[in-house]
This record gives C-alpha cells, structure tokens and sequence, in this order.
C-alpha cells in the first residue's frame, strides 16, 4: 500500500458503493471478485467501465469496491459514481470530462413510499360503481 489510497463512495437508490484506490495495474476488484464476474450483464458492466474509459490513467490504479444495498443496477450505477469521484478526485483536470459525460451527478431518485389505502405508491383499486 502506498501513499496514494483513497477512498470515496458513490450511491444509487438504496445501493452505496465503498471505494478505495491505490497505485497499481488497473485491476477492478467488486466485493472481492473480478467486475467482470460480478456484473456478468454486458450493459452493467459497460456502466462501470464508462468513467474508466474516459481517463487515460485508469490503469494505473487498482480499485477496490465494496457494494451493499438495493439492486444489480443501482449497484453498477453507485459504482459508476465513486469510480468518477475518485477520479476526479486523482486529477481534478478530469472534472469537465467527467461532468460533460454527466457521470459527477448523483441520481437522486429512489422508490416512492406506499400510501395508505392505495395499492402502490399511486396506483389505485378500480372504482366500482355498484
């Protein structure tokens, strides 16, 4: 472990992503395994690859993710977050590329609580005139 290790974390819906990087040879480990394995859905694994592709220096980092919470896609798209987060965070020079891929902005939408008397959060029973 050397000098430069970090960490950030990145969220999606009830999904948070822990981050931490340290020099290395570009290996992307997600709760101990190879993201490659982890994401075997081929537009998952393109969500976390997104930020990678768009800094030239991302092979010189090993990124260590541990992911908890909500589903496959929020996951892969907390990911996506702190991967862009820690890279900007490497270089604050990526920040315009990462913004302008709008990958810096955390999705805030989550599931809409359910309301008493109605079948879901909006849905309604059907109305029965008699």
């Amino acid at each position: 472990m050397s000098a430069e290790h970090t960490t950030t974390v990145g969220r999606r819906k009830a999904a948070v992503a822990r981050l931490s990087y340290s020099k290395g040879t570009g290996t992307v480990t997600v709760n101990g395994k190879d993201y490659k394995d982890y994401f075997p859905i081929l537009h998952l694994r393109e969500r976390v690859e997104q930020p990678l592709a768009l800094v030239e220096e991302s092979k010189e980092y090993d990124l260590r993710i541990n992911v908890s919470g909500g589903g496959i896609k929020g996951q892969a798209d907390a990911i996506k977050l702190a991967i862009a987060r820690a890279f900007v965070k490497v270089n604050p020079e990526n920040k315009p590329k990462m913004k302008a891929a709008s990958l810096m902005t955390r999705d805030a939408r989550k599931v809409e609580r359910k309301k008493p008397g109605l079948r879901k959060a909006r849905k309604r029973s059907q109305f029965s005139k008699r």
